[in-house]
């Protein structure tokens, strides 16, 4: 049957791609445990997961009446396999839609999505952790959302450098990522509990990070082990107090190195002599870093740094 496109063609033809089963079985796409490759099929979940890239605070990115909640946003994916999230991202709005993938065996499942796009896809052959990702975003028409199932064998690594991105405001405008469970409990973590930590600290200084939904193992194929949750990443214009994120994460790396230490003695990983430091900002030496705000830990940076420079 030929289809004549009309007003709604670019989503019509996305609609009509193959389910993904199939599309895995034509292009042999078994997800590679190396890569940490676990597909999500279900279009209705990867449309959830879409949309929940329109989140900022309480309110949603694409708030017009009647707007798709990507409706003019720069989407950045990152292991889109065979492209289900990707179909979404289209799907649900997104002006462009920037792949990176670095399986070569999905390339021809992307290029497919791409034909039926309407422009509106770029595919890139490339490896997430080796990516200039200030020039690429050099290159988009508006900052970028970050939007991925993220491969759990890089993921935090990915987080991490977005993190640490300097200058700040970042290039990017937010974040929606999915994570193994722990590690999204990690990121929201308040102080005084297990989870609390490093990852924690440098997520909630420069970000307002939500955990907004979980997922069952067997929404994936294959299933892995855990559970998986979706977190919503909230750039803050100025992280406060002001410190240097760099001297945050050796302030934390210390903290929380010893965990179980008084500050007194696990911040000597840092300065043979911490009580200064302490004294200064007014932090009792007898507390152990998982009690500590995240303000406490940047004013520690801030002091730190201002007394190294004598």
């Amino acid at each position: 049957m030929t289809v004549t496109p009309g007003p709604g063609a670019p989503l019509t033809l996305l609609e009509q791609l193959p389910p993904l089963r199939d599309v895995i079985r034509t292009h042999g796409l078994a997800a590679d445990k190396r890569l940490g490759q676990n597909f999500i099929l279900d279009l209705n979940l990867t449309r959830r997961i879409a949309r929940a890239a329109g989140w900022r605070g309480d309110a949603a990115l694409g708030s017009a009446a009647g707007a798709l909640p990507l409706a003019g946003r720069t989407v950045i994916e990152i292991g889109p396999g065979p492209g289900g999230l990707t179909r979404a991202l289209l799907l649900e709005g997104a002006a462009c839609v920037v792949a990176i993938e670095r399986d070569p065996r999905c390339l021809p499942a992307l290029d497919e999505i791409a034909v039926s796009s309407d422009g509106r896809l770029r595919v890139i052959d490339g490896d997430a952790l080796a990516m200039d990702w200030r020039a690429l975003a050099a290159t988009l028409p508006t900052p970028p959302v970050i939007v991925a199932n993220l491969p759990y064998n890089i993921a935090t690594q990915l987080l991490i450098n977005w993190l640490e991105a300097d200058p700040w405001p970042p290039w990017y405008s937010g974040m929606v990522l999915m994570f193994q469970k722990e590690v999204a409990e990690r990121i929201v973590a308040e102080p005084g509990s297990k989870a609390y930590g490093r990852l924690a600290v440098i997520a909630q200084w420069r970000t307002r990070p939500k955990l907004l939904f979980t997922l069952k193992p067997e929404a994936f194929t294959p299933p892995p082990k855990v559970e998986s949750a979706i977190v919503a990443f909230e750039p803050r214009a100025e992280p406060l107090p002001a410190c240097d994120v760099g001297v945050l994460g050796r302030i934390t790396a210390a903290a929380f190195g010893q965990r179980r230490k008084m500050l007194r003695q696990s911040l000597k990983a840092l300065t043979p002599d911490p009580e200064p430091l302490l004294a200064a900002t007014g932090i009792a030496g007898t507390l152990r870093g998982e009690v500590l705000t995240v303000a406490d830990f940047a004013r520690l940076a801030a002091v730190f740094a201002k007394l190294a420079r004598g």
